[in-house]
């Protein structure tokens, strides 16, 4: 890369697995990049989910979800680091002075944000809070450079992220609804390509 030519800054962007990437966790994932600057990238996957629906982990941190709608959410596997912390990913909500109403709180172009404090849970609980959220346990982080080296050896495609991917399609329809933003199928990227 040039020395005069800006890093890519791929905040708001989905990462979508490469057919050839076989890893348990990352195989067939998206990955919604809250953040990525020069330091490194985090990250949640948006479609592996576990098998703990979220009132069960609101039970956990002793909370009653007051919610109906979001009663068969599923609380997804965000990634492979601090597995047991929670990470919320919802629409923003700003107070007066147009900051986040919440206390640990992440900006995210586009209009998201990702808290991790459990004021945003304990709004929840009283059956307020964001109108769309998103639940993980743990997130995908990588170091200086190490996602633009994967990119490279080709493991991710990148494309803008479309909150509707995240918060209105079904979880096993996610991967396909990711690719088809590139207007790409699976099918297009066979790992043996080039391979006669």
């Amino acid at each position: 890369m040039p020395a005069d030519s800006a890093p890519t800054n791929l905040t708001n962007h989905f990462l979508i697995a490469m057919p050839g990437l076989s890893d348990e966790l990352f195989g067939r994932s998206v990955v919604f990049l809250c953040e990525h600057s020069e330091k490194g990238a985090l990250g949640l996957v948006i479609n592996k989910p576990s098998d703990i629906l979220l009132p069960r982990l609101f039970e956990k941190v002793d909370l009653a979800l007051g919610r109906d709608d979001l009663a068969e959410l599923p609380v997804f596997q965000g990634g492979p680091v601090q597995t047991e912390r929670g990470f919320v990913l919802h629409e923003a909500v700003q107070g007066d002075e147009g900051e986040s109403v919440y206390a640990s709180t992440l900006s995210i172009p586009g209009g998201l944000e990702m808290t991790t404090s459990k004021d945003v849970l304990e709004a929840l609980s009283s059956g307020a809070g964001p109108r769309k959220v998103f639940v993980t346990l743990g997130y995908a982080s990588w170091g200086e450079g190490q996602l633009e080296s994967e990119i490279t050896e080709n493991s991710w495609l990148t494309v803008e992220a479309d909150p509707a991917v995240i918060f209105e399609t079904p979880v096993a329809e996610r991967y396909e609804r990711a690719m088809a933003l590139l207007g790409l199928q699976p099918w297009m990227l066979s790992p043996d390509a080039g391979h006669a």
